[in-house]
């Protein structure tokens, strides 16, 4: 066994070296042909890294994805990236990251299987998000781990290089300099390894801390966006393209009503000097908007049109017989100078709502699940529409007031209908009953919940409009039913009674007096 002062001989050396490391680091790192190497390796290699790393394939809920990066840009923060194979790429404006490395997501296509079911599934939806989020997390945690290597690589290649042209740089100083201008490799190498081995740590310890850097920033960048996000919509934003203005600019009004035939008031006295669109639109002389000049004492256009939907009528053109066209009655809106206030009512032709009242009077039980599906679909399709639609109203020129009217019920629910014949229906047909009126109220509630929602969303007015269901006593002032009944030409729409009731109602909610 050595003896403690052998002991301390042999370790002596070491001990008297590693004082001088950091020292010769600090002296290494001073020089500019270090600093060059070092910015060619953040400035070069790093974002060379992220974009040379592949992808990583993961499964999501039976849908094949790839995660990574999206290629870098100079400036100094962006947006992460969904990208659509087939289609297209979308900024994720909530996930803004500072630094290069931009957490990059490719999808599609969308394929329907029974591991993209579990989302849906009431039991199952929580945990296959939570085994959705814990996938995507691994693989792109799998693509950092990857591209860490694939820096070191870059870095050491970078440094070789750096090496070599040192290397040869000093071979020609030397050479010109020593007598008989030989040098040997032994020399070369004793002078040139500790400068290229202290600029190969000192580049790979800046590139890794780096590295280490913006992968934090990426994922603070992207837990930071989605802690407020609550839809696909709020993720990737929405595509919305308004109705342009049609028609010249038009003065003299103070508000104006849109919609369906309700509001066009199908079935009263024809309009005066009508114009072939007011033909074809089936416009009233005793409309909302007639209704609502009478009431207010000044002038409210009427863009109403018989069959109108918000796809079809609203901020879309409207076929109406022939060759007639009916412009938007958004863009129609666009043209109106000095509007105070608009009144919209839409819902019952976007869901087809004939349809199921037609069903429910020639069924003895409507309450299936088939066209319940079908409802609900409908109303989904509404509910998006009819977000757009709220868009482009609450931007139009001058910010007018917007006041939404809700779906009236026609008949009063769960009452048996009696002797009524607007209940009995046609010949031969099981009609309504107690059942059938209480589930088309349910279904109209479902409409109504969707427009006081987007309305609430906006801060809107809502106007209920005050009219009697068929089948009920008559009305107290007596001045006539607020429904057409079956016996008349458009049946279930309101009387001219009934549009001066829901003008009457509107009025009380406009926010100034029309001038």
């Amino acid at each position: 066994m050595a003896s403690p002062t052998e002991q301390r001989t042999r370790t002596a050396p070491t001990a008297t070296r590693r004082p001088r490391t950091l020292p010769a680091l600090w002296r290494e790192l001073r020089s500019w042909p270090t600093l060059l190497v070092l910015a060619v390796c953040l400035l070069g290699g790093l974002p060379a890294t992220i974009a040379l790393t592949p992808a990583q394939d993961v499964t999501v809920l039976g849908q094949h994805v790839q995660l990574g990066a999206r290629t870098p840009t100079p400036s100094v923060s962006g947006p992460a990236q969904l990208v659509q194979i087939g289609n297209t790429r979308l900024d994720i404006a909530p996930l803004q990251v500072w630094g290069p490395m931009r957490p990059q997501i490719t999808l599609g296509p969308v394929q329907r299987n029974a591991a993209a079911a579990q989302v849906l599934d009431p039991e199952r939806t929580v945990a296959a998000r939570a085994q959705a989020a814990d996938t995507l997390t691994s693989g792109f945690v799998r693509w950092y781990g990857w591209g860490a290597l694939g820096l070191v690589g870059v870095c050491v290649a970078i440094c070789a290089v750096a090496g070599c042209v040192r290397t040869l740089a000093l071979l020609r100083r030397e050479s010109r300099g020593a007598p008989g201008g030989h040098v040997t490799i032994a020399e070369l190498w004793h002078r040139g390894a500790g400068t290229v081995g202290r600029t190969t740590v000192l580049a790979l310890a800046a590139s890794l801390l780096a590295w280490a850097v913006c992968g934090v920033l990426a994922w603070s960048g992207a837990t930071r966006g989605l802690s407020d996000i609550r839809s696909l919509t709020q993720l990737v934003g929405s595509y919305h393209l308004s109705p342009s203005p049609e028609g010249p600019t038009v003065f003299g009004y103070t508000g104006a009503v849109i919609g369906d035939s309700r509001a066009a008031r199908v079935g009263g006295p024809p309009v005066p000097d009508a114009t072939p669109e007011d033909t074809a639109c089936e416009r009233s002389a005793d409309s909302l908007a007639s209704e609502l000049t009478l009431v207010t004492g000044a002038p409210v256009r009427n863009l109403a049109c018989s069959g109108a939907s918000i796809s079809q009528g609203l901020r879309g053109p409207q076929a109406r017989g022939g060759d007639t066209s009916v412009p938007a009655q958004v863009g129609r809106l666009k043209q109106i100078a000095g509007l105070q206030y608009v009144v919209v009512a839409i819902g019952p032709n976007d869901l087809g709502w004939s349809d199921f009242l037609a069903y429910c009077y020639g069924v003895p039980d409507c309450a299936d699940r088939f066209t319940a599906g079908e409802f609900d679909y409908r109303l989904a399709a509404f509910d998006r529409d009819y977000g757009d639609l709220l868009q482009d109203l609450t931007a139009l020129p001058g910010r007018p007031q917007i006041l939404v009217a809700t779906s009236y019920d026609v008949f009063a629910p769960g009452r048996e209908p009696g002797d009524c014949a607007d209940a009995r229906g046609p010949a031969g047909v099981p009609g309504l009953d107690a059942a059938k009126t209480e589930l088309m109220h349910e279904r109209n509630q479902a409409l109504n919940d969707v427009l006081r929602a987007g309305a609430a969303k906006y801060d809107l007015a809502v106007v209920d409009p005050p009219l009697a269901p068929l089948c009920s006593p008559p009305s107290a002032d007596g001045l006539g039913a607020d429904l057409q009944g079956l016996g008349d030409r458009y049946p279930f729409h309101p009387t001219g009674v009934g549009s001066l009731r829901v003008a009457a109602a509107t009025a009380r909610l406009l926010d100034h007096e029309p001038s």
